[in-house]
Formats: C-alpha cells, structure tokens, sequence
C-alpha cells in the first residue's frame, strides 16, 4: 500500500472510532468524501503501477535499441581508436560520401552525406538538370523513360 491509501486507511478508522452514522448530514458527507478519498487512493496507486511497468517497459526497449545500434554500428569509440591506429583518413573519408550519376546525362557526383540536405532541389553541373526528379516514370508523350 502506499503511503495515501494508509493515510485514508487511518483517517477511515478514525471516523469508524468515532462512531459515526448516518443519520446526520455532516456524518455522511464526512462519510462519502471518505469514500471518495479511498477511491482515489486505490486509482492513485494503480496507476504508479503502470507507470511503473511502463518505465520498466521503456528501460527494456532503450537497451534493446542500444544493443542494435551496438550491431549496426558497432562501439563507435573502438572505431574512432582504430583510425586513430591506422592512420587511415580515406576509410573514414569513403563512409561519409556517396556517389551518384545524373539520370540525364550520367555525370558522376560526389555528397558529403553529413551535409546531403533532402529538401534542396540539386542540378546536374554538366546538364543543369534536375538530379532527383520528383516523376521520372513518365515523360511529356506519355511513355515510359528508360
């Protein structure tokens, strides 16, 4: 029990001490908030206990996560050690670049993909075409584009 469920226990022996009935108003007012009280405290305590489970729930879910980052990842300090060892920046260098060839004209790009931004509209140097065309499955006859 908790510390207001106890607290409503004895103010309910107190009442029943006093041996109050409920012919009188004040009584039975004192009675029913009583009630309403003990009510409470009961909701009150089930939900510490969901919340409780809960918490417990979340705690298993983040361990989970940082066990798959773990996998994915690897342990991102034993990496950084690792290059540090090696001496090889071009490792680290070809993780964070990706290379892509404009659909139009096939000139190759290269993105930093820390610094990518998705919203930007990027144009083809050599073509000035749009890199990532929004519908590329139709052109303005209607046919299919290889």
């Amino acid at each position: 029990m908790s510390e207001l469920t106890d607290r409503v226990a004895f103010l309910r022996g107190l009442a029943e001490g006093m041996q109050l009935d409920d012919s009188k108003p004040e009584n039975k007012l004192m009675l029913k908030m009583l009630d309403v009280m003990d009510e409470l405290a009961k909701d009150n305590d089930e939900l510490h206990k969901a919340l409780d489970e809960l918490n417990e729930y979340m705690e298993s879910i983040d361990e989970d996560l940082s066990d798959m980052e773990e996998d994915i990842y690897g342990d991102m300090s034993d990496d950084d050690e690792d290059d540090e060892d090696d001496g090889d920046e071009d490792d680290d260098e070809d993780d964070r670049t990706v290379e892509y060839a404009c659909p139009y004209c096939g000139e190759v790009m290269v993105f930093d993909v820390e610094r990518f931004d998705f919203d930007e509209d990027y144009l083809c140097p050599n073509c000035h075409k749009p890199l990532f065309p929004e519908d590329t499955e139709e052109d303005e006859d209607g046919e299919d584009e290889e």
